[in-house]
């Protein structure tokens, strides 16, 4: 009987040692529906506000943090760089915006808080590598950070797109000018009857900042 191995790091070329590591950094949809992310209440509503707030343009991830309630507790967006999608970059990138807008929550014994994340993209609402890549970045940053790991979030020209939950819309979208609070209000889904809404209330904090 013979026994099959995989070659070593040190035998593959430098660009396929890279491409490979890069590939173990990605978390695919199936992964990602098994993880047991928590649902948005209302996505919509969490949408509106965050691209009211960031106006978020194409390569652009906006990082935010829910409290218990789905209100807004803090944000920050910034542009992605311009370097094949790896989730260890992904993951730098998200933990240094968290530790610079939240406090982390390491010293609880199970998380509190969510973050959820929001990332702007050319191209439609298929999954691609780079999301697989932003996923595993998110649950990883969440890890080192003490807080639930919650929903993808895609924004693209056609429209918003929570990842490995079917749910979506059309405005926003990548094309469209952001929400004003009434017209977020007005363009929210209603919550599902079992919860109560905490988005709203996010919204109007934000506005008034």
């Amino acid at each position: 009987m013979t026994f099959g191995f995989a070659p070593s790091a040190g035998s593959l070329n430098p660009t396929s040692a890279d491409s490979a590591s890069r590939l173990g950094r990605t978390l695919e949809p199936s992964e990602w529906a098994a993880a047991g992310i928590p649902l948005l209440r209302n996505p919509r509503e969490v949408v509106s506000g965050l691209h009211a707030r960031h106006h978020p343009e194409p390569a652009t991830a906006v990082v935010a943090v829910l409290d218990t309630e789905e209100r807004l507790t803090a944000s920050a967006s910034f542009a992605r760089r311009s370097v094949p999608a790896d989730g260890w970059e992904f993951r730098n990138a998200l933990l240094a915006h968290l530790r610079r807008v939240i406090p982390h929550d390491l010293r609880r014994r199970t998380p509190v808080r969510t973050a959820v994340l929001l990332y702007c993209r050319d191209g439609d609402e298929r999954w691609t590598e780079e999301d697989g890549a932003w996923m595993w970045g998110l649950r990883d940053a969440c890890t080192l950070h003490g807080l639930r790991c919650g929903a993808y979030i895609t924004l693209t020209h056609g429209g918003w797109q929570v990842l490995g939950e079917g749910r979506g819309g059309r405005r926003p979208s990548t094309g469209s000018s952001p929400f004003g609070l009434a017209e977020a209000e007005a363009e929210a889904e209603p919550p599902p009857p079992r919860t109560g809404g905490g988005a709203a209330d996010a919204l109007r904090r934000a506005a008034a900042r």
